[in-house]
């Protein structure tokens, strides 16, 4: 058992910093940082490329950097809440190590999601919401049956994890069939998701098992606490 998530607060700090830094260098610095280091589907799969002052690192690294940029402050607050109620405990299962690669395997299976289904796609893709996804696919897996506290309206409302991740995937699942919400990458959320649930199988301990180990008792080791998850609205870019 972990004593800190250290992996899980490094990320929430790096994106926030980026966040500040781009607010700090103003909206031309802001579409730098977008487009050069953002996720552009038509651009990694060499359909197009970007004009010489955009082209600041290979388009391959996209994959990576565009997992840490964020489109609005409500698009970065939601992700990061997300990670900080879920990502304890999924460190925890697997270690600091194995989080860092669980986490980026995550992030790129929604991105390639993403690029799958608009491979023409020009708009950059940023956010952490495919790799946080991930997260939550391996906390279904481990925890299904935790109990897990949420503000509908204020009021707060305590519901088995099974039923919430099961409702919030279904309705990325539902979004993307129908092609609501413009501009949020449901696909990527999908993927990730999916891969979460996947990875989570090889990554995690061998002493701790799927499913909350049978019953209602919870796996040896790991801390659970009721959490809380927040409202995931995004900016104006292509957002995960």
């Amino acid at each position: 058992m972990i004593e800190r998530p250290y992996v899980t607060w490094t990320i929430i700090i790096v994106c926030v910093a980026l966040f500040l830094l781009e607010l700090a260098g103003g909206r031309d610095f802001a579409r730098f940082v977008t487009f050069s280091f953002g996720l552009i589907p038509s651009v990694l799969l060499g359909l197009k490329e970007l004009p010489p002052a955009l082209d600041a690192i290979p388009a391959w690294a996209t994959l990576f950097t565009a997992m840490f940029l964020h489109g609005g402050l409500m698009h970065l607050v939601g992700n990061m809440l997300f990670l900080g109620i879920f990502g304890d405990n999924i460190e925890d299962s697997m270690g600091h190590r194995r989080f860092v690669a669980f986490y980026l395997l995550c992030g790129v299976a929604a991105s390639m999601a993403h690029v799958l289904v608009a491979p023409t796609a020009t708009q950059p893709m940023v956010g952490a919401s495919g790799a946080i996804s991930g997260v939550l696919g391996a906390y279904l897996m481990l925890h299904p049956k935790a109990w897990v506290t949420i503000l509908v309206f204020i009021i707060p409302i305590t519901l088995p994890a099974w039923l919430l991740l099961g409702f919030w995937i279904g309705f990325q699942v539902f979004s993307a069939l129908t092609g609501s919400g413009g501009g949020v990458a449901w696909w990527a959320h999908i993927g990730g998701f999916a891969a979460g649930c996947i990875l989570i199988i090889p990554f995690r301990h061998k002493t701790i098992p799927l499913g909350g180990g049978g019953g209602s008792s919870y796996p040896k080791g790991i801390r659970l606490k009721r959490r809380r998850p927040g409202d995931t609205a995004g900016g104006p870019w292509g957002r995960t």
